[in-house]
């Protein structure tokens, strides 16, 4: 989100709600990026006093957020999900009372078989190797573009053009 700010020339420059807070336009609509200042387990508090501060219903919110489900650099955008076992999003899905709101997951998890594959807090608190520096320095104008997509086009045009294709199993040869 940082790149995408930066692109959009956005500045955190207020605190709100336990949050940078920017304002800006894109493409004739009016934004408003958020970076919660809390332990991501608390990060539901924020966004729901933003919400409520803005008038934005959570149809109009887009979360992002590292996932360890899936594998470093790969992004994923959903329409509305559950929480998938990460402390974030179980925060905010309680805080908001309602599943029903946009996310873009990136993923962090280590490659298989790496010794660091273990999915534990010292993994997600700790820091990246230069190789998956490398990877996600690749990854972050990806996910801006798919910010900027969501934003102007739309989620549907925004999935299609970034969620990996999925295998139908129904058809032959998948």
């Amino acid at each position: 989100m940082s790149l995408f700010a930066r692109q959009q020339r956005i500045k955190f420059g207020r605190v709100m709600s336990k949050a940078r807070v920017g304002i800006g336009e894109v493409e004739g609509r009016e934004i408003i990026l958020a970076k919660p200042r809390t332990f991501i387990n608390l990060s539901g508090k924020v966004v729901a006093a933003l919400i409520r501060r803005f008038e934005v219903a959570p149809s109009e919110l887009l979360v992002i957020y590292d996932d360890l489900d899936l594998p470093l650099g790969k992004i994923r955008i959903r329409r509305h999900g559950g929480a998938g076992g990460h402390n974030g999003m179980k925060s905010i899905i309680a805080e908001l009372g309602t599943e029903e709101f946009p996310r873009l997951r990136v993923g962090i998890a280590p490659p298989e078989g790496d010794p660091q594959s273990l999915k534990t807090p010292e993994y997600v608190l700790g820091r990246f190797t230069p190789q998956e520096k490398a990877r996600m320095a690749e990854v972050y104008p990806e996910v801006a573009q798919a910010i900027h997509c969501l934003i102007v086009e739309g989620i549907e045009a925004a999935m299609n053009k970034f969620n990996p294709p999925m295998l139908d199993s129904h058809l032959p040869g998948g």
